[in-house]
C-alpha cells in the first residue's frame, strides 16, 4: 500500500471510531443500566456520564491534542491515540461495573482526542490541491456512515450477543488502522521551539471545558443546581483569558496570527452558528419523532436515512469541487438549503394521535402520509445542503493555515464545532422549554411549575398519565391533545431558530470567505 493510500486509510479508520463510539454507545445504556451494578453513582446519572463523559473528555482535549500532532510528529501521536483506544475499548468491554465504566469511557475519550484533529493534519501534509479535496471528501463521507450505522450496528449487537460488543467492535477496526499507519511517513512543525506551552493548554482545556460541562449538566438540571453556572463562569473566564495569555507567551500553544488568515476566522465562526444549529435540529427532530408522533427509535433511523446518504456518496465529489472552484459558492448554497428544509417542518401540522409508522415485531409498515408530505422533502433537502457543504468546510479550514500547524488549526475547528452546538443548545433549550410550557399552561390550566406536572409533561416527550408517589396526581385524558399541541409548537419553535442560525451562517460564509486561497494552497509560515 502506497503511502497516500495507507494515510487515507488510518485517517478514517482512527477518526471512523471516534464518531462511531459517540453514536453507537447511546443504543446499549438502557442494557448498561439494567446489567452492570453500581455503588455509588445511580443508573441514570451512570449513564449519562458514560455518554457525556466521553463527549467531555474529547472536547476538553482537542486543542491540546492537536497541538500535541505538530510538536511530536502527526504519526506517532496518531498511533498513540490508537494504541490507547484499542486499549480503553477492552477495558470497556470488560468493565465490571458502571463507576468503573464511566472512567474507562473518559480515558477512550483522551485517547479519541489524539484522533479527530490528527486525522485531518494527516491528510494536509499527504496531499495537495484537488487531490486533497478529494481525501477531505472521502474523510467526510466516512464520518457521516459511521454517524448513520452507529445506531443501527450497535442494536444489533446489543440484541444479538451483548451489549458488551459495542465496545469490542473497535479492536479490529483499529487494528487495521495500526498496520496502516505504520506505512505512513513521519510529519511534524520544524519550525516548534524545543518549549512545549502547557500553560496555556491547561487555559484551554479549562476554557473548552468549563463551557462544554456548563451547558450539558446545566440543560439537563434545567438550570437549577448552581454548578452548570459556576462552570460556564469559569469556562468563560479561561476563555477571555486565553487570548492575552498567547499574546504573553514566548511559544504559544495557538499562534494567535492563525486568525489573520480571513478564511480561518471565518471558517470557525461559521463552524459556530451552523454546528449549533445541527446539535439542535439533531437532538429535537427524534424526540419529536418518538415522544409525540408515537415511532420507535428503530423507525426514526429508517426514516433520517434517506437524506444522509448524500453526503456519504457525494461528499468526495463536492470536495474536489470546492479544491478546484473555491469553497465559498458552497460553503454559502449548502446552510441556505439546510435552512429551507428545516422551515419546511413548520407546515408540519398537529397530530391527533400518534402516526403509524412503526418498527416492531420483525415487521416494517409502510410510512404514513405524513411522512412522506412533512418529513421527507425536509430531510432530502437538508441532507442535499450537507451533502453540498461539509468537504467544502473542511477544504476551506485546512487550506487557510500552514501545513505545520494543520494539527492544532483543525483541532481549534473541532473544539468549536463541539462547543459551539453545547452552548447553543443550551440557550433554546430554555426557550423551547419556556414556550412548551407556557402553552401547556395556557390550553389545559395546570401549574406547569409543579414538579410532578413536569414528570408528567416535557416538551416532545410523551406525557405519562399516571405519576406515582406521595401527592400522586392524574392528568385529565383531555389534556392529550393540548399536549401534543404544545410539542409541536416546541417543534416549530426548535427548527426555526436552528433555520435562522443555518441562514446567518451562509450569510458569514458568502460575505467571508474567498476562492483564491484553496487555489493557491495553504499558506507556509505567519
Amino acid at each position: 500500500m502506497n503511502p497516500k493510500r495507507a494515510t487515507l486509510v488510518a485517517a478514517v479508520l482512527g477518526s471512523g471510531v471516534v464518531f462511531l463510539d459517540s453514536t453507537v454507545v447511546n443504543v446499549a445504556l438502557p442494557r448498561i443500566g439494567q446489567e452492570l451494578p453500581t455503588s455509588i453513582l445511580g443508573v441514570l446519572e451512570g449513564q449519562s456520564y458514560i455518554y457525556n463523559g466521553y463527549l467531555l473528555a474529547l472536547s476538553s482535549l482537542l486543542v491540546l491534542a492537536g497541538a500535541l500532532n505538530d510538536y511530536y510528529g502527526r504519526r506517532r501521536m496518531f498511533a498513540l491515540g490508537l494504541g490507547g483506544f484499542l486499549v480503553t475499548s477492552v477495558l470497556c468491554g470488560l468493565a465490571p461495573s458502571m463507576e468503573t465504566l464511566v472512567l474507562f469511557r473518559v480515558l477512550q475519550g483522551a485517547a479519541g482526542a489524539l484522533l479527530v484533529p490528527g486525522s485531518l493534519s494527516l491528510l494536509t501534509a499527504a496531499f495537495e490541491g484537488e487531490e486533497r479535496g478529494r481525501a477531505f471528501g472521502v474523510w467526510a463521507g466516512a464520518s457521516a456512515a459511521t454517524t448513520i450505522l452507529g445506531p443501527f450496528v450497535g442494536g444489533l449487537l446489543v440484541d444479538g450477543i451483548t451489549w458488551r460488543a459495542v465496545f469490542f467492535l473497535n479492536v479490529p477496526i483499529i487494528a487495521v488502522a495500526l498496520w496502516a499507519i505504520a506505512r505512513v511517513p513521519e510529519s511534524r512543525d520544524e519550525g516548534a521551539s524545543r518549549s512545549f506551552d502547557w500553560l496555556g493548554a491547561l487555559v484551554v482545556f479549562l476554557a473548552v471545558g468549563g463551557l462544554a460541562f456548563g451547558a450539558i449538566y446545566g440543560q439537563q438540571r434545567e438550570w437549577r443546581d448552581p454548578l452548570g453556572f459556576v462552570a460556564l463562569g469559569v469556562g468563560a473566564a479561561a476563555a477571555v483569558a486565553f487570548p492575552f495569555l498567547m499574546l504573553r507567551s514566548r511559544h504559544p500553544l495557538v499562534p494567535l496570527w492563525l486568525f489573520r488568515s480571513r478564511n480561518f476566522a471565518v471558517t470557525n465562526l461559521s463552524t459556530f452558528v451552523i454546528y449549533g444549529a445541527l446539535y439542535v435540529s439533531f437532538y429535537y427532530l427524534p424526540l419529536f419523532m418518538m415522544g409525540t408522533l408515537g415511532y420507535t427509535a428503530a423507525a426514526v433511523g429508517l426514516a433520517t436515512v434517506p437524506g444522509t446518504l448524500f453526503l456519504v456518496f457525494f461528499s468526495t465529489r463536492f470536495g474536489a469541487l470546492a479544491a478546484r472552484h473555491g469553497p465559498r459558492r458552497y460553503m454559502a448554497a449548502g446552510p441556505a438549503v439546510m435552512a429551507v428544509g428545516l422551515l419546511w417542518f413548520l407546515r408540519m401540522p398537529v397530530a391527533s394521535e400518534p402516526w403509524a409508522f412503526q418498527v416492531s415485531d420483525a415487521r416494517t409498515y409502510l410510512p404514513t402520509t405524513g411522512y412522506l408530505v412533512d418529513f421527507l422533502p425536509a430531510l432530502l433537502l437538508f441532507g442535499i445542503g450537507l451533502m453540498v457543504m461539509v468537504a467544502p468546510l473542511t477544504t476551506a479550514l485546512m487550506t487557510s493555515v500552514p501545513v505545520r500547524h494543520s494539527g492544532v488549526g483543525s483541532a481549534i475547528n473541532n473544539a468549536i464545532s463541539r462547543v459551539g452546538p453545547q452552548l447553543a443548545g443550551a440557550a433554546i433549550f430554555v426557550l423551547i422549554t419556556m414556550t412548551f410550557y407556557a402553552a401547556l399552561a395556557a390550553k389545559t390550566g395546570l401549574d406547569t411549575s409543579d414538579p410532578l406536572v413536569r414528570q408528567a409533561f416535557s416538551p416532545l416527550n410523551p406525557p405519562r398519565l399516571e405519576i406515582g408517589g406521595p401527592g400522586q396526581i392524574h392528568v385529565p385524558a383531555g389534556a392529550l391533545p393540548a399536549a401534543r399541541e404544545a410539542s409541536t409548537d416546541a417543534f416549530h419553535l426548535a427548527m426555526a431558530l436552528s433555520a435562522a442560525l443555518l441562514l446567518v451562517g451562509a450569510a458569514v460564509n458568502a460575505a467571508g470567505i474567498r476562492d483564491e486561497r484553496a487555489l493557491a494552497g495553504p499558506p507556509q509560515g505567519a
